[in-house]
């Protein structure tokens, strides 16, 4: 290999950095609009999903579609999603199937959100700002699959690809934490309140993931995200 070539291999790996570690006051800033970029998040997950909560911030002055949480498996690209196709308006997808929570529109600020589903009811819950929205149905009896490849920052139409660039992320993105169960009110809140939480298959202070593109770690711009 030229001196040419290996620098050219030393710049790429740089771009698509693997890592765990704490993130606790940090944020991934997703730095081009529109853009392909996108982090690839590693979670243990030994058997299919009956229960789950997903929650995590974000910070865009965005108004076209974009997607914040992509949970693929090679038989279902929006077995978990988190889409927000206007600032009025979220998507939460399971199983490829979708409920709508109309929102406020945002204030240049922070939004936290959580979201989680449990098969035996088919009962979706929403929760923006610490605040529940009315809960809703969604595929009663199904089951996640559990070979999957989760993203933050494109949505998936097809399994670790087939991106649309105008769904994807631009902003900030911090906070995120995917649990194997449903979270009571309390721990809803506590996520909010960036408070103590109980073990997550993805953790936002372990987290393992590795970075795809223009998308960097930076500090986060204040000390605390909730009120």
């Amino acid at each position: 290999m030229g001196q040419l070539q290996l620098w050219l291999a030393i710049l790429a790996g740089l771009s698509e950095m693997v890592a765990q570690e704490d993130l606790y006051r940090k944020v991934f800033v997703f730095r081009k609009d529109p853009s392909d970029a996108y982090v690839v998040l590693r979670a243990k997950l030994e058997q299919p999903l009956q229960n789950f909560t997903v929650c995590l911030r974000s910070y865009t002055d965005l108004t076209r579609p974009y997607s914040l949480f992509s949970y693929a498996t090679k038989a279902q690209d929006n077995e978990i999603l988190l889409f927000k196709p206007k600032p009025s308006e979220y998507r939460f997808y399971v199983g490829g199937r979708f409920v709508t929570f109309r929102v406020p529109e945002g204030r240049g600020d922070w939004e936290h959100v959580c979201a989680s589903w449990e098969s035996a009811t088919g009962i979706a819950e929403f929760w923006l700002n610490g605040k529940p929205w009315p809960r809703k149905g969604l595929q009663r009896g199904y089951t996640v699959g559990v070979e999957a490849a989760i993203l933050l920052g494109q949505e998936q139409d097809a399994f670790g690809g087939g991106f649309d660039v105008y769904n994807s992320f631009s902003g900030e993105l911090a906070d995120v934490y995917l649990w194997d169960a449903g979270l009571s009110p309390d721990k809803m809140r506590a996520a909010y309140q960036s408070l103590r939480l109980p073990p997550a298959v993805v953790a936002w202070k372990s987290l393992s993931y590795e970075v795809k593109g223009d998308v960097v770690v930076k500090p986060r711009l204040r000390e605390a995200l909730g009120p």
